[in-house]
């Protein structure tokens, strides 16, 4: 039998190893409203799923979706308030 090895290290094996850095965690907790709107959304969206959507799915659906449209513009705007020179 002949054996098959890998003759690299595994690219990603160092940055496993590490907790992520505190601009890493600033930058997931700006993120974190938009996160959480497009959890909402999939929630909404998983619910159909398996049946008909009704006025109320497609409502909750809609509203969801305005969350995360909402969402991504502030961060937008985060974004271009913190990168000198953009947005002013």
């Amino acid at each position: 039998m002949k054996h098959i090895a890998a003759l690299q290290d595994l690219v990603t094996a160092a940055s496993l190893d590490g907790e992520p850095s505190a601009a890493e965690l600033d930058a997931i907790e700006l993120e974190m409203p938009l996160i959480r709107a497009e959890v909402e959304l999939l929630d909404a969206q998983i619910m159909t799923i398996d049946r008909p959507v009704s006025e109320l799915d497609e409502r909750r659906i809609r509203r969801a979706g305005r969350k995360v449209l909402a969402a991504r513009r502030v961060l937008a705007n985060k974004a271009a308030t913190l990168v000198p020179g953009v947005g002013a």
